[in-house]
């Protein structure tokens, strides 16, 4: 099962985490480190101290580990941010490797949702299509779209309209909320 039941004592401190983080980068356009090393940090010592021992310790780092190697990897293929990268690196040190992945797998989901939501809201220009039907066809030829065109490109101003912390935030908060459900 994806859904995996977290203590309130982590739960409450990964929302905290990445509200804060999505807050930030709707301001300002970037996640500081200090949110992220913090909430890492804070990941790693609740999990180590309050809750289960060394095999706390090791479940936080194998969610820091997994959570840093999956998300760089779209790093490096600039479908996200370096702040992004840290901030589910964080996420993954308090959730753990399984709850990671289940925040992963709904971001994922939840995020694809906003945003057709947002070009039903908004109308979706030509280009926009096009852009995607590249993007998949580069994905597919096993290249980087941005090599051939700026605007997939995270760190470019024209492919930014929510920031990814806004999709992770909503994601995490719908996992944890359905985590709650179906552990019942």
């Amino acid at each position: 099962m994806i859904f995996h039941l977290m203590p309130p004592g982590v739960s409450v401190p990964l929302v905290l985490l990445i509200v804060a983080a999505a807050a930030y980068d709707v301001r300002c356009r970037r996640i500081p480190n200090w949110i992220t090393i913090t909430g890492g940090c804070s990941g790693v010592a609740m999990n180590s101290f309050l809750y289960e021992g060394w095999s706390g310790f090791r479940l936080s780092m194998a969610g820091l580990a997994i959570g840093f190697a999956s998300c760089f990897a779209l790093c490096s293929l600039r479908a996200m941010g370096a702040g992004d990268v840290k901030l589910m690196t964080a996420a993954g040190a308090m959730a753990g490797p399984q709850n990671w992945f289940g925040i992963f797998v709904t971001t994922v989901i939840v995020g694809g949702l906003a945003g057709l939501a947002l070009v039903a809201f908004r109308g979706i220009p030509p280009r926009k299509v096009r852009n995607m039907g590249f993007i998949l066809n580069e994905m597919k030829n096993g290249r980087a779209s941005y090599h051939a065109n700026e605007e997939p490109d995270v760190r470019s101003m024209k492919s930014l309209v929510m920031p990814n912390t806004v999709r992770i935030a909503m994601g995490t908060i719908v996992f944890l909320g359905l985590s709650i459900q179906f552990s019942r």
